[in-house]
């Protein structure tokens, strides 16, 4: 359940802006899983996964399988090291077009 619901013009524009814009579609390198991914700076990505990428994770599926299943906030360590080599070998880059 949404705890915020905006009204305003320029709160949908920024959760646009924060959700969806800029994004790359990548898939990991070990089960192929094809998320969206952001790199606004070196120490910031923001990933979003679809359904069908979260069940496609085998990482998030062995997770599944431990008692209490997988944390929701639990990432994937495969995905990140994707995710790193993508931006050293250019295919996904770092910041935006106005940076």
């Amino acid at each position: 359940m949404a705890y915020i619901v905006p009204s305003l013009a320029e709160t949908f524009e920024d959760r646009a802006l924060y959700t969806q814009s800029n994004l790359q579609e990548l898939p990991c390198m070990d089960c192929k899983a094809r998320v969206l991914v952001r790199k606004n700076s070196e120490h910031h990505t923001s990933i979003q996964w679809t359904l069908e990428a979260v069940s496609d994770c085998t990482t998030f599926a062995k997770m599944n399988q431990q008692e209490g299943g997988r944390p929701v906030y639990a990432g994937c360590p495969r995905l990140n090291k994707s995710i790193e080599e993508a931006v050293r070998d250019g295919a996904v880059s770092v910041g935006t077009a106005d940076d």
